[in-house]
């Protein structure tokens, strides 16, 4: 579609997709992508939200640095509000299926009434290079790819520009406002953790301290009785594993005792009432199926759809650990140290060092400039432990925490005053 530009030629494209030719005039959007060299596909898609929305594919270098290393598409989706609005890139760390729907509008949009420019990171899902080369998934060249998607759709979009993201995709934000600091005007990153290393170890005295003691203890307590009963669980939950086919790279034991571990950071991080938690007496039925609700195995299967995201947490994003002394006559493991790498990497990578230059320079950039950013962090989500939540003596810096809050903390989820002055931070920075 993209070589077709005369009129003649969308006409034809549009009887072949089976849209009205007569779409074609109220299309500008359309019109525009046609000329953006890099797209090389674009396909229509439907919106409840906005009066265009399509899915294109740019393409992109594997490394920008040496583009003769060769190249892949990067699936970008693109949704209208007008020329004369304020334009989101949504940094989605991860991949891009669920802004295909519909009904999907970022908050930001949303609430701005601004186009939408969602961007699916490199190596997850359509936007994964074959051969699987993993020497270019990295944080510049992820920036990098952003650079060039924002340097061409600014031809289209001449207003203001907006970065955010969440969680991964809020570290995206992040890194790269810190490597193209004056592609954007303002962003806005979501729970964005800021790691230090594979892992961090921060996070452990963070969940030592969360929420009051007795719903902390409502938490051990269940994983302690996890354990306790792992004679009785552990063969159902094998069973449970052989039936969804999930393969690992330990013993079904280790697995077992790797999910009660994590269960107390997943149940944190998702906001889940303590009150759901099974009582001491529940059925072992009622155990496994709780544990197995907060804190499934498939999160340390081999072969993992979220291997590119293992790749970068222990080559240069970071990652969390785990504190096994309270459980430590109970488990298999005698250290945790390193599961990321043991478990989670391919094996080729299981050796790979990590590398703190990332980290140092985003550091660096918040230091020494005061960029219009606003952070927005859950009280209660763990990766609040790695965030940007202590800068001083800024203007521009904003950082919002809600009371309570997860890693779905969010704009709206605010309370009303913190929300509205997160707005007219916005809306301010907009009109100057």
């Amino acid at each position: 579609m993209k070589s077709l530009r005369t009129c003649h030629a969308v006409f034809l494209i549009f009887m072949l997709i089976g849209i009205p030719a007569t779409l074609s005039a109220q299309a500008p959007l359309l019109e525009k992508l046609n000329e953006v060299s890099a797209i090389t596909e674009i396909k229509p898609l439907e919106s409840d939200e906005f009066s265009e929305k399509y899915v294109t594919y740019f393409t992109q270098p594997l490394s920008h640095k040496s583009p003769e290393k060769g190249s892949f598409r990067q699936r970008v989706i693109v949704a209208h509000a007008g020329f004369d609005r304020p334009t989101v890139i949504v940094t989605e760390g991860y991949a891009a299926e669920y802004a295909l729907h519909s009904k999907y509008r970022a908050e930001l949009s949303k609430l701005l009434n601004a186009n939408m420019i969602f961007v699916e990171y490199r190596y997850f899902s359509e936007s994964t290079p074959e051969p699987k080369d993993w020497q270019y998934l990295t944080a510049e060249n992820s920036a990098d790819d952003l650079h060039a998607v924002t340097s061409a759709f600014k031809k289209i979009y001449p207003g203001k520009w907006i970065a955010t993201g969440i969680s991964k995709g809020g570290q995206t934000t992040l890194l790269y406002r810190t490597f193209y600091p004056d592609d954007v005007d303002i962003s806005v990153p979501y729970v964005a953790p800021l790691c230090y290393a594979a892992e961090d170890g921060r996070h452990e005295p963070f969940l030592r301290k969360i929420s009051t003691s007795e719903k902390r203890k409502l938490v051990e307590d269940f994983q302690m009785e996890a354990l306790k009963r792992k004679p009785a669980l552990l063969p159902l939950f094998k069973q449970y594993c052989m039936e969804k086919g999930y393969q690992f790279r330990a013993s079904i034991e280790e697995i077992y005792d790797y999910s009660v571990l994590e269960y107390a950071f997943a149940l944190w991080q998702w906001g889940t009432p303590v009150e759901s938690i099974p009582a001491p007496d529940a059925t072992d039925d009622e155990i496994l199926t709780h544990l197995l609700n907060i804190s499934n195995p498939d999160y340390f299967m081999k072969n993992s759809p979220a291997a590119s995201f293992f790749v970068q947490a222990a080559r240069e994003l970071g990652y969390y650990g785990y504190d096994i002394r309270p459980f430590k006559k109970l488990l298999s493991i005698r250290s945790s140290k390193g599961y990321l790498h043991r478990l989670m990497l391919p094996e080729e990578l299981r050796r790979m060092p990590f590398d703190k230059t990332l980290s140092k320079k985003i550091t660096r950039f918040l230091k020494k400039n005061d960029p219009k950013m606003i952070f927005i962090y859950g009280e209660n989500d763990p990766w609040t432990a790695a965030g940007v939540t202590r800068l001083k003596k800024k203007n521009n810096i904003h950082v919002f925490v809600e009371p309570g809050g997860s890693h779905r903390a969010r704009i709206e989820t605010l309370p009303e005053e913190e929300k509205e002055k997160v707005m007219t931070l916005i809306n301010g920075w907009l009109n100057l």
